[in-house]
C-alpha cells in the first residue's frame, strides 16, 4: 500500500486523472475501469503466466465495453503510462479467433514507453462458435472491434494526456497480422504504419487449405506421419538443398530453390524411424503441394516450404485438423457444428466461402493508395518455415499490392516492404534467426524517413546468441560475402537472388 501511495504522489499532472475517466462519455461506449493498476496485477487476475514484466511502474488502466450494434459486446483495454510515455500509441493485434485481450503484448508496448490498447473482438473463448446465428459479432471479429478499438482509444488517450498521440502504430502477427491489413485497406486514417507479421489471410482460403492438408494426412490412416518422423524428412531436406543457395549452414536461405521429393526417404522395406512408408510419401507430398480448384487448377493457397517439417504437427498432429480452420466452415460457411471436414469441396465450397465472407474477414484488396498517400507504411514479414500459414501467401499479397501501386505515384519501396525470415516459424521460433524488433524498424522509418534497407536477427540457442543474420527487403535475399563467420551478420549483403526463386 505504502509503494502504491508513493506511485500515486509522483504522477505527473495531465489533463485528466486516472480515475476521472470512468465518468468520460463516448459514443456507443461503457467504461467500466479506470484505476492505476500494474502488470503484475492485472497478469495475476487474468492468470497470464508470464513473468518478464512483472516489475513495470504503475499505468492508468481503462477497460471499457463497446456496442455499436445491438449484439455487439466488444471488450476493449487501453493502458496510459502514468509516466515516461513517448508520446505514441501502439495498439496490439490478436490470434486465432482471439476472444482474450492480448496482454502479453501490451506489456510489450507499455515496456516502451507506449499507450497501448487490445481487444478481445467481440466475444470470449478461442473458437468460432460465436459467429454462429451472430452475423454482426461476426463482422465484429472481421473489422468492426479493432476500428472501434481505434477509435475510443485515442479518445482515452486524448482525455487522459490532454492531446492525441503524435504517432498510431499496429503491431500484429497472424491474426494480428490479417487485422493489420484489413486496418490499412478499409481504414486507412486509423493508423500512422502498420506491422503485419505471417497475416493469416486470406482466412477462408488458408481455412481449406489446412483442412485440405488434413485430407491428405489424416483421413486416410496410412498417409498419417508420426512427430518421430518429422527430423527424419527434415534432416534429408537439408541434406538435399542446404547447399543451393550457395552456403551449407543448416537454413534454406530461399526455400523456392529446393525441388525435394520425400521418396528419396521411402522405407526399403517394413517401417522405420527414419523412413517414410509409401503412405507416408503420399502424406508428405500432400504437404509440399498447394491445394487447386479440380474445375480451373488455379491454387487456392500456397504451400508449406522446405524446411518447415519441424513444425508440421501444427496442422496435422491428429486426430482431427486444426479447429480454428473447421469452425470457419462449421461456423460460418455452413452454419453446422456437425459439419464433417472430410466432405470439404474445393470448387463449390470455396466458392460459397467467399461469397459468404464477402470482405469481412479476407484481407485482400491490393488497393493501399488511401493507406499510402497519406505517408503510411507497411511492414510485412514471414518466417520461410511457418507450418501454419503458408509463407507465399504474404509474397502474394505484397506483389498483388505493388502491383496495384504501379503507375500511381507511389513508390512501393517507400511504402511497404516484405522480410522473409529463414528458418523461422509462425510468428517467431525455428532454427532460423527469429529474434528482431520491427517496432524500433518501424519507427525509424516512419519518423525519421530511414527506410529498412536490411534488419539484423538474431537466434538464440540456451539463452546465448549464437548467430546473427541479416533479412532483407523481398525479393532479395542475404549473400554470404566469402569470408569470416556465417554465424555474423556483417558477413552478408542482401542482394537479388541468383538464379532468380522458382515458382516465385
Amino acid at each position: 500500500m505504502k509503494t502504491t501511495l508513493l506511485f500515486l504522489l509522483s504522477i505527473p499532472s495531465y489533463a485528466a486523472s486516472c480515475d476521472s475517466l470512468s465518468s468520460l462519455t463516448l459514443p456507443d461506449t461503457t467504461i467500466t475501469l479506470a484505476h492505476v493498476s500494474t502488470v503484475a496485477q492485472v497478469f495475476a487476475v487474468a492468470q497470464v503466466p508470464d513473468l518478464r514484466f512483472k516489475n513495470l511502474p504503475a499505468f492508468c488502466r481503462v477497460t471499457a465495453t463497446l456496442k455499436p450494434t445491438t449484439d455487439s459486446d466488444i471488450k476493449i483495454e487501453v493502458w496510459l503510462p502514468a509516466s515516461g510515455w513517448n508520446g505514441k500509441f501502439q495498439a496490439v493485434g490478436n490470434g486465432g479467433w482471439a476472444g482474450v485481450i492480448s496482454y502479453p503484448a501490451m506489456a510489450q508496448a507499455l515496456e516502451h514507453g507506449y499507450a497501448t490498447s487490445s481487444t478481445d473482438t467481440g466475444h470470449v473463448g478461442a473458437t468460432g462458435s460465436f459467429a454462429l446465428g451472430h452475423p454482426e459479432k461476426l463482422t465484429d471479429f472481421g473489422y468492426r472491434a479493432v476500428h472501434e478499438m481505434t477509435v475510443k482509444a485515442k479518445a482515452i488517450v486524448a482525455a487522459f494526456y490532454g492531446g492525441p498521440p503524435k504517432v498510431s502504430y499496429w503491431n500484429g502477427c497472424s491474426t494480428g497480422g490479417r487485422q493489420g491489413l484489413k486496418e490499412a485497406q478499409r481504414f486507412p486514417n486509423d493508423y500512422d504504419a502498420i506491422i503485419a507479421g505471417a497475416s493469416a489471410n486470406p482466412r477462408t482460403h488458408l481455412s481449406t487449405w489446412q483442412i485440405w492438408l488434413a485430407q491428405g494426412v489424416l483421413k486416410d490412416p496410412p498417409n498419417y506421419i508420426p512427430a518421430s518422423k518429422y527430423p527424419a524428412i527434415h534432416k534429408a531436406v537439408l541434406e538435399a538443398c542446404d547447399a543451393a543457395d550457395g552456403l551449407k549452414d543448416g537454413l534454406l536461405n530461399d526455400p523456392s530453390l529446393c525441388h525435394f521429393d520425400p521418396k528419396v526417404i521411402e522405407c526399403k522395406e517394413g517401417d522405420a524411424p527414419t523412413c517414410l512408408t509409401p503412405g507416408q510419401v503420399d502424406g508428405a507430398r500432400r504437404m509440399y503441394a498447394a491445394p487447386r480448384n479440380p474445375r480451373t487448377n488455379q491454387e487456392i493457397f500456397p504451400p508449406v516450404e522446405p524446411g518447415s517439417e519441424l513444425g508440421w504437427g501444427m496442422l496435422v498432429a491428429g486426430p482431427e485438423p486444426f479447429s480454428a480452420a473447421t469452425d470457419q466452415f462449421r461456423y460460418v460457411v455452413f452454419k453446422d457444428p456437425n459439419w464433417d471436414w472430410r466432405a470439404l469441396n474445393l470448387d463449390g465450397d470455396v466458392a460459397l466461402a467467399d461469397k459468404i465472407d464477402n470482405d469481412t474477414i479476407n484481407a485482400i484488396d491490393p488497393n493501399l493508395k488511401p493507406f499510402l498517400a497519406r505517408g503510411g507504411k507497411l511492414l510485412m514479414y514471414h518466417g520461410w518455415a511457418d507450418p501454419g500459414v503458408a509463407p507465399r501467401t504474404s509474397i502474394n499479397y505484397y506483389k498483388a499490392a505493388v502491383d496495384t501501386l504501379s503507375g500511381a505515384g507511389l513508390g512501393p519501396a517507400d511504402s511497404i516492404r516484405l522480410f522473409m525470415v529463414p528458418g523461422m516459424g509462425h510468428c517467431g521460433g525455428g532454427e532460423g534467426p527469429n529474434t528482431f524488433d520491427m517496432v524500433s524498424v518501424l519507427e525509424q522509418w516512419k519518423e525519421q524517413g530511414h527506410a529498412p534497407a536490411r534488419i539484423v536477427a538474431s537466434h538464440r540457442t540456451a539463452g546465448k546468441i549464437d548467430r546473427t543474420r541479416p533479412l532483407c527487403p523481398y525479393p532479395q535475399v542475404a549473400q554470404y560475402k566469402g569470408t569470416g563467420s556465417i554465424d555474423d551478420e556483417a558477413n552478408f549483403a542482401c542482394e537479388l537472388p541468383s538464379p532468380a526463386p522458382a515458382n516465385d
